[in-house]
């Protein structure tokens, strides 16, 4: 089951999505806001993103640059802007497919069978294994050792950012929106508490980590 997630402002149309996309067997995730949206990308990892441009805290456009930062998740882009150059931006931004409201069921789905068809299928479970510790991101569990480590929600949340995007670096305000929130941009402090509880938990030499790899003003690095 492919998970999607829809943004848009509009919350009957959110609601009207969730249900016929529901009824066409994918998961469905929703976020009303540009923040949420990354957010939510970042935490469920959906397999394709529907995405309004027109959102009220961020252009989508922006949400598109922001999320390709860390993320190829195939994206929509389903907006009321009929205009080329609105098209010619969002796609220049990241976007894999451009579509406009009002729009036809038909059309949408077959637009994301389309795209899933082009997203390479994984070979197994999403484990990532080091030499040290494993990361289950189904169940959430971390094992070092042979023996689970207890994170906390914040701490899963970060590390589950990295391995995700695993060798590539996520840049200290995309980790502190994602984790906190678009407000805390600017607290760095924040992170480096979190990486050193992080290292101390998994890292064999945590003065001189392996795995979770600091890039000096710019952010984070997670390499397997």
């Amino acid at each position: 089951m492919a998970t999607v997630l829809v943004v848009d402002d509009d919350p009957h149309l959110l609601k009207a999505l969730r249900i016929t996309l529901a009824g066409h067997g994918y998961r469905v995730t929703v976020a009303a806001d540009g923040g949420s949206a990354l957010a939510a990308a970042a935490r469920d990892a959906p397999d394709l993103v529907v995405l309004d441009l027109g959102l009220p805290d961020m252009d989508g456009a922006a949400v598109l640059r922001d999320l390709r930062r860390w993320s190829t998740v195939p994206v929509l882009v389903l907006s009321a802007r009929h205009g080329s150059a609105d098209k010619v931006a969002a796609l220049d931004a990241g976007a894999d497919d451009y579509i406009t409201k009002p729009f036809g069921l038909d059309e949408l789905l077959a637009r994301l069978r389309a795209l899933l068809r082009r997203v390479p299928q994984p070979d197994s479970a999403p484990t990532i294994a080091t030499e040290g510790f494993t990361v289950d991101l189904v169940r959430r569990q971390v094992h070092r050792g042979g023996k689970p480590v207890r994170l906390t929600p914040t701490e899963w949340s970060i590390l589950e950012i990295l391995v995700r995007n695993p060798s590539r670096l996520v840049s200290q305000q995309q980790l502190l929106a994602l984790v906190w929130g678009p407000s805390y941009q600017k607290e760095a402090n924040y992170l480096r508490v979190y990486m050193a509880q992080l290292r101390r938990k998994l890292e064999a030499d945590p003065g001189n980590p392996r795995h979770l790899r600091t890039e000096p003003g710019m952010g984070y690095r997670f390499e397997p």
